[in-house]
C-alpha cells in the first residue's frame, strides 16, 4: 500500500512500508522522494552525518540537532487514499551521498491503532 509523506501539504515522497513490526509500531521500506524532497532533505543528512555508515562512528551534538530539526518539521503520513494516519516519528534515511540515489529509506513509528488492525488484519477495512 502506498504512503505519502507531506509536509504542510507539499508531497515530500512515497513509499510502500513494504516492512513493519507490528509489536513495535514501526513501518519501513524504500522511500522515492518527491519535488517537496529537497525541502527537508538537509535535516535528514544531519542525521547520516551524526551516524556514519554503516556502523561508524556517532557524533551525539549533531544527533541532537537532527532530533530537534526532524521534530520541528511536521511531516505527516497519509494512506493511499489520502487519510492522516498518526505517527510518533517519521524518519528518512538517507545516505544517497555515500551509496547512490537509491540509498533512501522511509521509516516511521505509528501510533495509530486502526492503521495496524488493517495492517496485520486484512478483512478490516
Amino acid at each position: 500500500m502506498r504512503h505519502t509523506v507531506r509536509l504542510h501539504g507539499v508531497i515530500v515522497g512515497h513509499s510502500d512500508l513494504e516492512h513493519c513490526d507490528a509489536g513495535l509500531r514501526r513501518a519501513w521500506g524504500p522511500f522515492r522522494p518527491g519535488l517537496g524532497y529537497e525541502l527537508v532533505q538537509p535535516v535528514f543528512r544531519l542525521f547520516s552525518q551524526a551516524v556514519r555508515y554503516p556502523g561508524g562512528e556517532q557524533d551525539p551534538q549533531m544527533l541532537e540537532r537532527y532530533y530537534q530539526a526532524r521534530d520541528k518539521l511536521g511531516l505527516e503520513l497519509q494512506d493511499a487514499e489520502g487519510r492522516p494516519i498518526t505517527t510518533s516519528v517519521i524518519h528518512i534515511v538517507d545516505y544517497t551521498e555515500e551509496n547512490g540515489p537509491a540509498a533512501l529509506e522511509l521509516d516511521v513509528l505509528i501510533s495509530d491503532d486502526g492503521y495496524w488492525r488493517k495492517r496485520t488484519d486484512p478483512r478490516v477495512n
